[in-house]
C-alpha cells in the first residue's frame, strides 16, 4: 500500500514539474511578442500640418505653431486622451500624398473636401464652415458688378498650388491665366502679386485675406458679390482610419460645448466663420 502512495505520488510530482516547464517554455516564447504588440490607443497622434494663418501660424522666430486648427486638435485630443506630435510642413497639393504613405496620422490644418480631395481621403465633420470671395487690388473695378469678365485670357489668377483657388479658376474662369506659386508659398505671397500687379484676383477666405491685410492695409478689397465657394472646414484622415468615428464624436461636443466658437473669438475671427 505504501509502495503505491509513494509510486503515486512520484507521478504527480513528475507531472507538476512538467507543467511548471511549459509554463516557463511558453512565457519565454511570447514575452517578447507581447512587447512587440503596440497599443495604438496610448502612442501619440502624428499630424502634417500647412501653415495658413489663422488657421495655422508658425512662429518665424521660435518656430512654435498656433492657430485656429492647432487649437481644435489640442482640444479633441484632450478629450480622446491622447498625445499628439507635428511632424512634418507640407503644401496643399502633397498632404494628402503623406497620409496615404504614412508619414503621420492626419492633417492638422483644416482643409476643404472637394471631390478629387475625397477621391484619396476621409474627411471629419467640420468644426466650422468657410466662405470664400473674390480679392482684388483696392483701386481695380473691372469686376465689381460682373465675375464673368475675369473669364479672360487678359484676367491673372493668383493661387497657391494644389489649394482650392486652383480649383475655382478651372472650373469657373478657364480662360483667365492662373499664375500659380510653389505649394509651401505663404497666402501673404499671393496677396502681393496681387498688390504688385503681377496678377489680378484670387480666391480665399475674409480671416486669411484679413490677416494680411493687417500688415498691408489698403492694398485689397473683397469684392462685393455672393461668397463663390463654401466649404466646411474638416481635418484628413487617410482612408478607413480607426480614429475617425472618436475623433468626429470629440468634435460634435466641441460645437455643443461651445468650445469652437471660443477658439474663433480668441483670434478674432467670430465673424469670418460659420459654426453649426
Amino acid at each position: 500500500m505504501k509502495l503505491i502512495k509513494y509510486s503515486y505520488m512520484k507521478n504527480l510530482f513528475k507531472i507538476v514539474i512538467a507543467l511548471i516547464a511549459v509554463v516557463v517554455l511558453v512565457s519565454l516564447f511570447t514575452g517578447d511578442k507581447k512587447e512587440d504588440v503596440k497599443d495604438s490607443s496610448i502612442e501619440p497622434i502624428t499630424l502634417g500640418y500647412i501653415i495658413y494663418p489663422p488657421t495655422m501660424i508658425k512662429d518665424a522666430q521660435t518656430g512654435n505653431l498656433s492657430g485656429i486648427s492647432y487649437d481644435i486638435v489640442n482640444a479633441v485630443v484632450e478629450k480622446l486622451g491622447r498625445e499628439v506630435e507635428w511632424t512634418e510642413e507640407v503644401g496643399w497639393g502633397t498632404a494628402l500624398e503623406g497620409l496615404n504613405t504614412n508619414r503621420y496620422d492626419l492633417l492638422g490644418t483644416q482643409m476643404w473636401p472637394n471631390e478629387a480631395r475625397e477621391k484619396v481621403a476621409e474627411f471629419s465633420i467640420a468644426p466650422m464652415d468657410s466662405v470664400l470671395y473674390p480679392y482684388v487690388r483696392a483701386d481695380d473695378k473691372r469686376f465689381d458688378n460682373d465675375l464673368s469678365s475675369i473669364n479672360s485670357s487678359d484676367v491673372r489668377i493668383s493661387a497657391v498650388d494644389g489649394e482650392l483657388a486652383v480649383f475655382i479658376a478651372s472650373e469657373d474662369y478657364p480662360e483667365a491665366e492662373l499664375k500659380t506659386l510653389p505649394q509651401l508659398a505663404s497666402y501673404a505671397e499671393m496677396f502681393l502679386n496681387i498688390v504688385q500687379n503681377k496678377a489680378d484676383v484670387s480666391f480665399t477666405e475674409p480671416a486669411s485675406a484679413n490677416d494680411f491685410l493687417k500688415n498691408n492695409p489698403g492694398t485689397l478689397k473683397q469684392l462685393n458679390v455672393e461668397a463663390v465657394r463654401s466649404f466646411g472646414n474638416s481635418f484628413a484622415f487617410a482612408k478607413n482610419d480607426p480614429l475617425l468615428p472618436a475623433w468626429n464624436q470629440a468634435i460634435t461636443e466641441l460645437i455643443a460645448e461651445g468650445t469652437i466658437l471660443e477658439i474663433l473669438r480668441k483670434y478674432d475671427v467670430q465673424d469670418d466663420y460659420l459654426v453649426q
